[in-house]
């Protein structure tokens, strides 16, 4: 199982901003502290927002925040909100022309793995993870060793 990096991006907004809870964060912040591109943190923000994972202000001073408590979004239910494809093989996704279709066992063990990997990232919070995040003025080999 891959992320995509809109998830990955998803993943490191949120640490960011819930390391946070203060203030509004801006997108260019973020994007400066984890070295993403500020259009494609516009559209994670979007989608994140839309599904009442931020909430954003706009204007002069706005930025975003958490809509909720960091103890209240779980890491499996936004991976679920912001992959778009979470059919690992063909015979998962809606576009299933499988000659295998009704003989084949892969299926029921593929779909049982990552209904485990995701049910392991349901037993956590972005509260859990968010001690672990580096700040906005970690140094570029902080934020690296964290990745790790």
């Amino acid at each position: 199982m891959r992320l995509t990096q809109h998830s990955d991006y998803a993943m490191r907004l949120l640490m960011y901003v819930g390391g946070h809870p203060d203030r509004l964060c801006t997108i260019s912040e973020v994007a400066r502290a984890y070295g993403i591109s500020e259009p494609h943190l516009m559209k994670v923000t979007h989608r994140l927002s839309q599904h009442g994972w931020l909430e954003t202000v706009r204007g002069k001073n706005g930025g975003m925040r958490l809509a909720m408590p960091p103890q209240d979004i779980r890491l499996g239910a936004v991976v679920r909100d912001t992959e778009a494809d979470l059919a690992l093989v063909e015979c998962l996704g809606p576009n299933n022309s499988c000659t295998l279709v009704g003989g084949c066992g892969l299926t029921g063990v593929v779909h049982g793995a990552l209904q485990a990997f995701l049910q392991h990232l349901d037993q956590y919070t972005l509260a859990d993870i968010l001690s672990k995040a580096p700040t906005e003025d970690a140094s570029p080999a902080q934020v690296v060793n964290w990745v790790k």
